[in-house]
């Protein structure tokens, strides 16, 4: 057997693996069902057991797997919730978090380059991960809920602009240009899928849902490809073509399919969370630098300050900047959940390792604080507000969830 055949064997072993553990764990801890896909394949990678290593073909499914992570956060967002006074409370967070990101970055990395790749990292929120402990303790849909998606979102998309333009290669003016652009393709598609439907499409629909037709899916995934394309032919990130394509989709579904929504994106889930996502996480976990971290000195430092940064940098202006009518409680449950930090933090240190700003156990010192915050800071959310009388479900069912 190819070497490519036995590693994604091995791979979908794990992804078998990993949610077991996490049910198993849940009835104690809540952990986050990535944690367990990440150290997994940490523990099969070269720093340990060494039954895994780098290959092309593995990588190019990872990519694919992030790439479904963007869409799907993308297609997470509720525009009627996201807007007002909490969406530019969020925005102006976020432009904080991230000036003081690029200084905190410039001053730990010794350059602009390597700054901006930390800074950024720093100023992200795993919005995926977050929404399904929100939803499974019963708060997604209130005022709490509606409130920790708008930061979350502008957590999500503000790196993604902001590698397109400090990241790129190119001067300001050009990268604004292009941007504007690609916002300019955006805006024409939105208004293209804010149009109503013929009686055919949702006819169409209907008939091929439950067939081998699959009209929806594969029409998602076309608009996925097309969003893709055109982020590419400008030359800029496919995580920006993903993430509209996310937000389009959505609002073809509800407008087209209110009905049949929900079991497409169950469909479309099923790909990504069944496969794709998987995939992109453990092989985070093997390619992790675990031996540069564990060799202790600045490396092995940097971990905690992350951390610690995630909290100052990220946190500190949403605890200012959060809806006045949220108490201390909620307050903090907004820092918290904003402040949880890791896909994003895994597709900006993997391009800096891959460009050779960043080194290898810089990369994993910053993964590493991602791992922490998912694992500690939704945990720590959920207990406080559970102490201000909010219902907060069992572990084992925030456990159970996929989380990003």
């Amino acid at each position: 057997m190819s070497h490519s055949g036995s590693m994604l064997i091995l791979i979908m072993a794990i992804a078998v693996l990993a949610p077991l553990l996490a049910y198993g764990v849940g009835r104690w801890l809540p952990v986050p069902l990535v944690i367990f896909e990440i150290l997994l394949g940490i523990l099969v990678g070269p720093d340990v057991l060494g039954w895994a290593h780098a290959d092309p073909l593995i990588d190019g499914f990872s990519e694919l797997g992030l790439t479904m992570l963007i869409f799907l956060a993308g297609y997470e967002i509720e525009f009627g919730k996201v807007r007002g006074d909490t969406l530019r409370r969020s925005v102006w967070a976020w432009l904080i978090a991230l000036g003081l990101g690029l200084l905190a970055g410039v001053l730990l990395g010794g350059g602009y380059t390597k700054g901006v790749f930390i800074g950024v990292a720093l100023t992200s929120t795993a919005l995926g991960t977050v929404l399904p402990v929100l939803r499974d303790a019963g708060d997604l849909h209130g005022r709490f809920g509606s409130v920790v998606m708008a930061f979350g979102a502008v957590g999500e998309f503000g790196p993604i602009i902001a590698m397109a333009l400090l990241l790129s290669g190119r001067g300001a003016a050009e990268s604004t240009a292009l941007l504007a652009a690609f916002a300019a393709l955006t805006a024409a598609a939105v208004f293209w899928a804010l149009r109503p439907r013929p009686p055919w499409f949702a006819n169409v629909i209907a008939k091929t849902l439950h067939t081998s037709g699959q009209f929806a899916v594969r029409f998602v995934f076309l608009l996925l490809a097309l969003m893709l394309g055109a982020s590419t032919a400008l030359g800029l990130d496919v995580l920006l073509g993903a993430f509209a394509a996310g937000l389009i989709t959505r609002l073809v579904l509800t407008g087209a399919a209110p009905d049949s929504g929900p079991q497409i994106l169950e469909k479309v889930e099923g790909v990504g969370f069944g496969f794709l996502v998987p995939v992109f996480f453990v092989v985070t976990g093997i390619e992790f630098d675990l031996d540069s971290l564990l060799h202790g000195g600045r490396v092995l430092i940097l971990l905690p300050v992350f951390l610690l940064l995630f909290l100052v940098v990220r946190g500190a202006p949403i605890w200012f900047l959060a809806p006045r009518d949220l108490d201390r409680r909620d307050r903090g449950g907004l820092v918290l959940y904003g402040s949880t930090a890791l896909p994003l933090v895994v597709a900006i240190t993997t391009i800096g390792v891959d460009d050779q700003e960043m080194t290898a156990g810089e990369a994993a010192a910053l993964v590493g604080a991602g791992m922490l915050s998912v694992l500690v800071f939704p945990l720590i959310a959920l207990r406080m507000r559970a102490r201000a009388g909010g219902e907060v479900r069992p572990p084992e069912s925030v456990s159970g969830s996929e989380s990003w």
